[in-house]
Parts: structure tokens; sequence; C-alpha cells
């Protein structure tokens, strides 16, 4: 399994939403959807393939006959969480409640975000009590 605290550029997590989405997929294939979405070049996406491989978010398998085969080893999940964290400490000095208080004064949430919200908070409260 990869470790959790990958962290991720923006190409690679472009590559890394190609193979959570569709994946594995063949070296061609994931060049293929980086040069109709991005635009790339066969040699900017199998070097970040490579370098994807090398911090252990991505692993390539070699079939006997046939191209080199790329799956994602870290979770789309992982990776969120760890950039949400990072942000969460370089702008909000790692408060929740701020960053929270930030977004809802410049955007207004609907009748549902709040509710999830509640929801969310509530749970964690029980959690706490059990």
């Amino acid at each position: 399994m990869a470790e959790e605290g990958i962290s991720l550029t923006q190409a690679e997590w472009n590559v890394m939403e190609c193979l959570w989405e569709a994946g594995p997929l063949t070296g061609r294939e994931v060049t293929r959807q980086m040069e109709e979405s991005c635009g790339w070049s066969r040699s900017t996406t199998l070097t970040l393939l490579s370098r994807l491989e090398a911090k252990g978010a991505v692993e390539s398998v070699q079939p006997e006959r046939g191209p080199k085969v790329f799956s994602a080893l870290l979770r789309r999940e992982d990776a969120a969480l760890r950039e949400t964290e990072e942000f969460l400490g370089r702008v909000y000095q790692g408060s929740l409640s701020l960053m929270v208080s930030a977004l809802t004064q410049k955007q207004a949430l609907s009748r549902e975000e709040l509710d999830e919200l509640y929801e969310l908070l509530k749970g964690l409260e029980e959690e706490r009590h059990d």
C-alpha cells in the first residue's frame, strides 16, 4: 500500500485523477487522456508517471506480452486528506473553525449544506461522549 504522506503537484494530481477515474491504464492510454485534457506531450505524461511511481503513488506492471499497465496505489481519499491538512495548517494555522468562518462569510450556505454540517458536528459530538 502507498504511503499516505505523499504530496502531489498539480500536474501529478491530473495524472492521478486519470488513474482514479479509469485505471488501470497503459502508458499510451494515460498519454492520450492527458493530451486531450491538458494538451501534454507523451514525454511529459511519461515523466509524471515515472515520478509518481518513484513516490509510491503509482505502480506499473509489465506483462509478458503487451504494454506496461499503471495503477494508482495512493487512494484519492488519502491524497485529499493530506492536501486538506496541509492547506489548513498553512493558511488557517490548523484552525478548522477559522476556515469555516472565512468560507461562510463570503459564500452563503444552502439549507442542505447547513443540515449536513449540523449532522456532521452532531455525530462528532456523540463520538466524543461515547
